[in-house]
């Protein structure tokens, strides 16, 4: 593209056109006119129907309700027992025992059961927060997609225009006897191609407005975009406070848990190495000696064949292996947001060069190129070169807003929330 800049120097042949450049803005958002049956769809309506309907976010609050039921469980204590024992079915001599056991869990079994079960409530309650944060990002990121998508088709739409208003200028040019027929033909191709990116610019709006709408589950995307400021480039963070909200993200809270969870798991694993005790209290009832005695006991299981040390050797080498998980995890999202960093960074030095400097010099070389062809000074070919250059240095602008909107919409997803809490 760049190699098409000495065209400005066409500028210099057509001192009057600042006052003939009918160009639109270079920056002008796309936003279709709004209608009864098409309402208008703001950033932020699209985000409160994305919370509201996405069906993943409502799978994640029904886990978070699952979960608060095993927090639940694990709190109950064991049920006592009812057991009757009769001896001897003569009635004379018979003897009846009704007794009532009572497990004891000891070794600190319930408390590391709760604790467990409430790392996991803890981690329901992060995915949920995560997970609405990625989705937030995920229609901030879809909205500018479909939003610079109709900007791409309405320049699509406006080069097929000017390459309609050429060709027709070009066929009056050839029955004046002023150029060759071959220019009317290479007119004629550039218009049919020109009409063909019309056609694929629609098609992709199309698909990134359904892409939009699929957030919440809708099945037609039946609204008009609300005007944004497109040219608005989304912030470059300080680099320290990127890092620390990263070291602190979303993804590095539910490895941080999932450690947690799997040091609850061991330790309930290590208690179970100490043996329940059972309390027994009755009542013994002697036909033959025609009287009531009380009857109390315990049993203590003896662990000699069964200690349980396999299961907890692997639930202490899964919890190391939770805490290397978490180092991966912490490097992976330093890397992840070193790279998104960089992107942003690159598009907003990108877009700005673009729109201050070489959209503007190239929209003015096209217009000159223009003047310069009707006034007979320039050939066809030197107005579909300066036309060709200012219609890919806007495309490229408009593609440096997408990345540097989805570079900013991926950091956020890392970073997330500062204010992200379990509760």
């Amino acid at each position: 593209m760049y190699r098409h800049i000495p065209m400005l120097a066409l500028a210099l042949l057509a001192p009057a056109l600042a006052v003939a450049q009918a160009t639109p803005p270079v920056a002008a958002p796309f936003s279709a006119p709004s209608t009864d049956a098409a309402p208008v769809l703001t950033l932020t309506a699209a985000l409160d129907l994305a919370a509201s309907h996405n069906k993943a976010l409502s799978a994640a609050r029904l886990e978070i309700e699952a979960v608060e039921g095993s927090l639940m469980q694990a709190g109950a204590r064991p049920n006592p027992e009812f057991s009757a024992l009769m001896e001897d079915t003569r009635k004379a001599s018979r003897t009846t025992t009704y007794q009532i056991n009572q497990p004891i869990e000891l070794g600190g079994k319930r408390s590391a059961r709760i604790e467990a079960a409430q790392r996991q409530l803890d981690m329901a309650r992060l995915e949920y927060a995560s997970l609405r944060q990625q989705m937030r990002s995920r229609v901030t990121s879809a909205y500018h997609d479909a939003l610079l998508a109709g900007e791409r088709q309405r320049l699509a739409a406006e080069l097929v225009q000017l390459a309609q208003t050429a060709a027709d200028m070009t066929a009056r040019r050839v029955q004046a006897g002023k150029v060759s027929p071959v220019e009317q033909t290479k007119a004629q191709l550039a218009l049919s191609t020109a009409q063909l990116e019309r056609q694929q610019a629609e098609s992709d709006a199309t698909l990134a407005r359904g892409q939009l709408a699929s957030l919440w589950n809708a099945r037609q995307a039946d609204f008009v975009l609300a005007d944004t400021a497109l040219d608005t480039l989304p912030p470059l963070p300080a680099i320290a406070d990127l890092t620390a909200r990263v070291g602190n993200g979303p993804a590095v809270q539910l490895a941080r848990l999932e450690v947690e969870r799997r040091a609850a798991l061991a330790r309930i694993e290590s208690s179970k190495r100490v043996p329940d005790l059972t309390l027994s209290l009755g009542n013994k009832r002697d036909e033959e000696a025609a009287r009531n005695m009380w009857v109390v006991g315990f049993s203590l299981p003896i662990p000699v064949l069964d200690s349980n040390r396999g299961n907890e050797l692997e639930a202490i080498k899964r919890t190391d292996k939770a805490r290397d998980e978490l180092a991966l995890v912490e490097l992976q999202m330093q890397n992840d947001a070193a790279q998104s960093y960089e992107r942003l960074r690159n598009a907003r030095a990108e877009a700005l060069a673009l729109r201050q400097d070489i959209v503007p010099g190239a929209q003015s070389a096209y217009l000159a190129a223009r003047t310069g062809f009707t006034l007979g000074k320039f050939g066809f070919l030197d107005v579909l070169d300066a036309q060709r250059t200012y219609f890919q240095a806007r495309a490229q602008y408009w593609k440096a807003l997408s990345t540097a909107f989805q570079a900013a919409a991926e950091l956020d997803r890392l970073a997330g929330d500062a204010t992200l809490n379990l509760q």
